[in-house]
């Protein structure tokens, strides 16, 4: 899979966000990778406990408490990006991304492939924002939903009509055609109910006590932006997609701010892709775990190529 890779095609590396978690995540290229063990044991260090060990055991309510699960995804995503590095080290074929990309959490792992960030400061930086997130789900309690075939405008007009039991907002918009919803209970139930009753293919709720990407982040934005405004940010060695505007971001300056407002702003995943696709980029590489991104790039375009090396895949080679 590497090697078809070419040093012509114009790349973009994409990263996964929370949701990707899965007990044994990672053990494999543990055990394949030195350099990828070198992280793992980085991240352990930094943290102060064994998360390496909960990655590879769980239990599993353990790993999907998001104060666990975004230091865990991360942490993959960056020994995935090592294993990679490694290998085309031993290849002589190293590839040069023309952007980074993540969805939601994911950006952080694009920070650290970016050189934005170093990554003990990134794993620092989403284990307090998984726990201010936390903190706001207790305070205000909320969920999200993901719904499949319905529009855009639908979908807004089911918020519009459902916010009268509560805030709910358009949080995701993954494909044309799949998209999340985020709120207080109340309402999502609601918006559940008239999402199946206007014909919507699947409405899932998702397993997360957490109104991710609506205005019931925004205490956790604010005690977030103090915590990133005391962090020394580098510009990008590669340009960054946002995946909040679908704009580029080539300083510290707009990545910092950018960082700040992602949380409670809705992740335009569609957007991002398609504006790196019309600036250039013919080929996806998803990094970290899973292959959820792939997925949905297929879905948005046929015109490009899209793979994953995740820790499956890096581990076999």
């Amino acid at each position: 899979m590497l090697a078809s890779l070419a040093a012509t095609e114009r790349v973009a590396f994409v990263f996964p966000g929370q949701g990707s978690q899965y007990v044994g995540m990672g053990k494999s290229l543990y055990e394949a990778s030195e350099a990828a063990r070198q992280v793992f044991h980085q991240a352990d260090q930094v943290l102060g406990f064994a998360l390496t060990k909960l990655m590879f055991e769980g239990p599993d309510d353990e790993l999907e408490d998001t104060i666990n699960a975004q230091p865990a995804i991360l942490t993959l995503s960056v020994a995935c990006l090592a294993a990679l590095k490694e290998k085309w080290t031993e290849l002589g074929n190293a590839i040069q991304p023309i952007f980074v990309a993540g969805h939601s959490l994911g950006e952080y792992s694009a920070l650290v492939a970016a050189e934005v960030l170093d990554f003990s400061d990134a794993l620092t930086l989403v284990r307090e924002r998984g726990r201010l997130m936390k903190e706001s789900s207790e305070q205000q309690p909320g969920g999200m939903a993901a719904v499949v075939g319905l529009d855009r405008a639908t979908l807004e007009t089911i918020c519009t009509e459902a916010a009268e039991l509560g805030l709910i907002v358009v949080a995701n918009t993954n494909t044309a055609e799949q998209m999340v919803i985020s709120g207080e209970l109340p309402a999502l139930d609601r918006a559940v109910e008239l999402c199946r009753e206007r014909g919507a293919r699947a409405v899932v709720p998702l397993r997360i006590s957490i109104a991710s990407h609506s205005p019931l982040m925004q205490q956790a934005a604010m005690q977030l932006a103090e915590v990133i405004a005391a962090l020394q940010l580098r510009d990008p060695v590669t340009p960054m997609m946002a995946s909040i505007q679908g704009r580029i971001l080539t300083t510290a300056e707009d990545i910092r701010q950018h960082m700040v407002t992602q949380l409670e702003l809705p992740v335009e995943w569609t957007q991002s892709v398609r504006e790196m696709i019309e600036s250039g980029v013919d080929t996806f590489v998803e990094i970290g775990p899973g292959q959820v991104l792939s997925r949905l790039i297929r879905k948005i375009s046929r015109d490009v190529r899209a793979m994953a090396l995740g820790d499956t895949e890096l581990s076999k080679l």
